[in-house]
């Protein structure tokens, strides 16, 4: 005779398993501290990627007007600008990133344990019942 109890149980746990639990496991698999941080790296290196990217293209959009205007108080006032640009972002980038990485296993890691937690339930169904 089968349980309902039982049947939904392990409905709920086969549904968490086929959908977000391939995920969510891999993500309690690290420590929340090594989980934001190498995403922090990821995030700093494609932000210095793009920012680069983004200078070149800016830089060759304007070289004309660049080499008509030549000074060393514009390359110097220039680069301070490209710096101070840099450095805003990546800081911006990660504290975003590092915000949003430990909530994102933060929360993985709850409903692994509300997962662990319906296994043990269902074991203990299965005991009760073998007794």
């Amino acid at each position: 005779m089968l349980d309902e109890k039982k049947v939904k149980l392990m409905t709920r746990l086969a549904f968490y398993e086929q959908t977000q639990g391939k995920e969510d496991f891999k993500v309690s698999a690290y420590y929340r501290k090594d989980y934001a941080s190498m995403h922090g790296i990821c995030s700093f290196l494609w932000v210095t990627f793009g920012y680069a990217c983004v200078v070149g293209l800016a830089m060759l959009a304007g070289m004309e007007q660049l080499l008509s205007k030549m000074s060393n108080g514009l390359v110097v006032m220039l680069a301070v600008i490209i710096l101070a640009g840099y450095v805003f972002l990546v800081v911006l980038y990660t504290v975003i990133s590092s915000h949003i990485y430990n909530q994102k296993h933060r929360d993985a890691r709850q409903r692994v344990k509300k997962y662990n937690h319906d296994l043990t339930r269902l074991l203990k169904m299965y005991e009760k019942e073998n007794r």
